[in-house]
């Protein structure tokens, strides 16, 4: 189980891979500039590891569902869940951290999916997407946490640069895990 809470927070919360797109951090006062590695695809390219990203204030049956699988699944599992920190210095407070986690998948800023190759081995499709395309705006979300607010304040031009690089990359993320589904389903076809 990894909880993913975007900050390298160990040692001050400096900007790491695992940080997204103009997020202010100690060593990343002008935001990060590049997209956040996927540690989800990184292990799903092994091809026998479950897999699944979920964030439990958005959807507690898919979490549910996701520990089940991992559980039940005969090899490695990994599940990454989103876990806002004290260091989002998120509006109203961590007591708000439910609401965070269902606003950040509604406006597609983190996806839920589970791969389960096991199912493969039935003749299923692997890869199922949990998630929806955004309805909400992934700007009104960030903008809810210090930690990208901050950015329009002390470098207002390039925040605006980077939170449009952020969104269009989230749209192209999900768009990327459309294409996995097919992608595996064009696999169990052969």
């Amino acid at each position: 189980m990894v909880f993913d809470t975007e900050v390298y927070s160990n040692t001050g919360g400096q900007a790491s891979k695992a940080s997204q797109i103009g997020q202010v951090a100690q060593f990343a006062a002008a935001g990060k500039a590049i997209a956040k590695k996927s540690l989800a695809e990184i292990a799903m390219s092994y091809g026998y590891i479950y897999v699944a990203q979920i964030a439990m204030g958005a959807d507690m049956n898919q979490t549910i569902k996701a520990i089940t699988e991992a559980e039940a699944y005969h090899g490695p599992s990994l599940i990454i869940g989103y876990a806002p920190c004290e260091m989002h210095s998120i509006k109203g407070g961590m007591t708000n951290c439910q609401a965070e986690m269902k606003n950040a998948v509604d406006c597609g800023y983190w996806n839920m999916f589970r791969f389960n190759p096991a199912l493969k081995a039935q003749g299923k499709n692997p890869f199922t997407v949990d998630s929806k395309e955004a309805k909400t705006s992934y700007r009104d979300f960030i903008m809810n946490e210090a930690r990208y607010s901050r950015l329009t304040r002390e470098f207002p031009e390039r925040a605006e640069v980077l939170f449009k690089k952020a969104e269009d990359n989230s749209v192209e993320r999900y768009a990327h895990l459309q294409k996995l589904v097919s992608l595996y389903s064009e696999e169990e076809k052969q």
